[in-house]
């Protein structure tokens, strides 16, 4: 047994040690007996017959009998650096290899090095050209010390290390002298995605032309990356031309290249172009991602496509992808342009059920639309919560809040609000200047308006269109007449007055008593081509029936009734089937409402006005086959008393005792 053992070859011939002296001891007899049984897990005794059994995970029998000495050795040497360097040492991954992948390892001398010596010095070499003026570059002499010593796939490594065109471009054509070279799709790509990145498209067609004559069919990485390429560099067109290209050839692209094309035509508002794509991409079963989506919604919220942009964003909500807040942002914005309400409650509760934070953009457009829906107690707790999340307030929603403290009467916090932001210097757009004006108009203070209009001046802020508007409601409510004629020319020099300003400028003739001037101004509106709305027109009418132009006010009123922009305003519609004393049509008033009610007042008194009672007499007959005829005339006798129009009322009642109505009846 013991020559076995010192022949083993997997122990080390090392010397014995000598054995100390000992005293010698006495002589003591004693019998012991031993058995020695062959042990079926040793290698040591040469038994073949009862060879070790196989082991659960057998070892692959090594190549280099100092293989995994090599490697344990390294394995320490890595372990007492990355100690050495602290928990964020950049140590090599390890790698599983083969004995034989163990012994080229070796071979190539790598040291831990992704790449050996002699690719490590290709790619220097290669990469020290760069520096050079075209004259002075010679890439057969600078690698002529490399020929024959590079395989094809080291080659590709070169190529795909390189940063600069130039040395791609000659490098490939050297590589494409060697022997080891063989065409490929591989070294195509390559070259075609350091051309595309540097904008060289024009050298990237040339090589995918290129490729295609050296027989190499382009797969859809080489597809998809010269339609990066494309969208890179915003050469839209071609992108377009190159990709139904491809669809000719059936070829498959990833999500990621449709992403790189959408993002590329939405930054150049396409957004036509990106709906198109975004349906044949669906309808050849590409699934798209959370970048996708987002893209796709942003497009079809900004052409107005609200239903399909709804119908997107629950799709991609099913399919488990989480919507960013900018996608809130589009669809709550889109949502309120189009006056839905409901829905963007519903998408801002969603939105805040991810435990996601408005952006103060999103708040903006929220407190846009309680603005809108006069909806302030919620506006002023969206603002409260927005305090609470430290969401900065821009000038925009400190706007939106002066206007919202004005129409509760909060005047002072409105403009304390004001003084804040004039601290902090958010004061800078006009928007927020006429918001304080009109707050203070509404308190009817319109010094402190014109005070704060004269403070944007002085911080050369111009005027705008609107500006001039609610100066001009600033110099009425004054009843500064020269003041607001000036305010009311510049505006018409910034194109045709709004029927507001109008109305405006008019109820001041009427209220100093200028009824000339407001006779001339209605016949100049008139003229100018401005479009009536419901106030402008029921001042006009009051001024021609005060005055008694009943051929004018007839006119206007034929006129503006039979016009198809006014077909749903009830208070002109009334009119006008009340002058015309159509039948058919008063039976359609079972009810009157304001509107009607203050258009029949202001016929009657139009007619009592010029003493038509004839036409008075057929309106009341008219009058008194609608159901509530009788409660109408009481109303309408009962206001003109109000209104100090004893006579007019007095001619009223006497009218309808002639038509034999009951005056008890009446004026019950």
């Amino acid at each position: 047994m013991d020559s076995v053992f010192l022949k083993s070859t997997f122990l080390n011939a090392l010397p014995l040690r000598k054995p100390h002296p000992k005293a010698p001891k006495a002589d003591r007899k004693f019998c012991m007996e031993c058995s020695v049984h062959l042990d079926p897990w040793s290698l040591s005794d040469g038994n073949d017959s009862k060879p070790k059994p196989k082991s659960k995970h057998p070892k692959n029998p090594l190549s280099d009998d100092n293989a995994r000495r090599i490697i344990k050795a390294k394995a320490r040497y890595l372990s007492a650096l990355r100690k050495n360097q602290g928990p964020h040492a950049m140590t090599p991954k390890w790698i599983k290899r083969t004995p034989e992948q163990m012994v080229q390892y070796l071979k190539d001398d790598r040291n831990g090095h992704l790449y050996g010596k002699h690719v490590v010095a290709a790619i220097k070499a290669v990469r020290a050209m760069a520096g050079k003026r075209e004259e002075e570059r010679d890439v057969r002499m600078v690698m002529s010390g490399f020929v024959g010593k590079l395989s094809f796939k080291e080659m590709c490594v070169v190529l795909k290390e390189q940063k600069g065109w130039r040395e791609v471009r000659d490098f490939f054509a050297w590589m494409k002298l060697q022997f080891s070279y063989r065409p490929s799709v591989i070294v195509y790509t390559i070259v075609l995605r350091i051309y595309g990145h540097v904008g060289k498209i024009k050298l990237a067609e040339q090589i995918f032309l290129e490729m295609l004559e050296a027989g190499c069919e382009p797969d859809e990485v080489a597809c998809g990356t010269m339609l990066c390429s494309y969208a890179r560099w915003g050469h839209h067109k071609a992108m377009l031309s190159f990709y139904a290209a491809i669809q000719e050839r059936r070829i498959m692209l990833s999500a990621s290249v449709y992403n790189f094309m959408l993002s590329s035509l939405q930054k150049k508002s396409f957004h036509g172009q990106v709906i198109e794509l975004w349906g044949h991409m669906s309808d050849i079963g590409v699934t798209p991602n959370s970048f996708t989506y987002t893209v796709v919604i942003s497009s079809l919220a900004k052409q107005d496509f609200h239903l399909e942009a709804l119908k997107t964003f629950n799709e991609m909500r099913n399919t488990g992808h989480i919507p960013e807040e900018v996608t809130y942002n589009l669809l709550i914005n889109a949502s309120i342009k189009r006056c839905n309400w409901d829905e963007a409650l519903k998408l801002y509760d969603d939105l805040r059920s991810l435990g996601i934070y408005p952006s103060n953009f999103t708040c903006a457009s929220l407190l846009t639309m309680f603005y809108k829906t006069e909806d302030y107690s919620r506006a002023l707790s969206l603002f409260t919560e927005m305090q609470t999340k430290k969401i900065a307030a821009d000038e925009v929603i400190c706007g939106l809040l002066i206007r919202i403290y004005g129409k509760l009467n909060m005047y002072d916090d409105a403009e304390r609000t004001f003084e804040e932001m004039e601290e902090v210097g958010l004061l800078s757009d006009e928007k927020t200047y006429l918001a304080m004006a009109q707050v203070h108009l509404s308190s009817g203070n319109f010094t402190k308006a014109l005070d704060v209009i004269e403070l944007m001046k002085d911080r050369n802020i111009w005027l705008s269109r609107f500006g001039y508007i609610v100066l001009l409601q600033c110099y009425v409510m004054k009843e500064d007449l020269d003041a607001a004629e000036a305010a009311y020319q510049a505006l018409s020099k910034t194109g045709h007055p709004d029927a507001g300003s109008c109305n405006d400028i008019l109820t001041l003739y009427i209220k100093l008593n200028l009824t000339r001037k407001a006779k001339d101004f209605i016949f100049q509106i008139k003229d100018g081509g401005i479009n009536f709305d419901e106030e402008l027109f029921e001042t006009v009418i009051k001024v021609l029936c005060t005055e008694g132009m009943i051929r004018d006010a007839e006119d206007l009123i034929q006129e503006m009734g039979t016009n198809e922009c006014y077909k749903d305003n009830r208070f002109i519609q009334a009119l006008f089937k009340f002058m015309h004393g159509d039948s058919k049509q008063w039976e359609t008033f079972l009810f009157f409402n304001q509107h009607e009610t203050m258009a029949l007042e202001l016929l009657l008194s139009l007619y009592l006005q010029v003493g038509n009672f004839t036409r008075m007499e057929e309106i009341l007959q008219l009058l008194l086959k609608c159901s509530s005829g009788f409660s109408l005339l009481s109303q309408l006798i009962s206001r003109l008393i109000r209104k100090g129009k004893r006579d007019e009322a007095f001619a009223l009642f006497t009218q309808m005792q002639e038509e034999r109505i009951k005056p008890g009846v009446v004026c019950s």
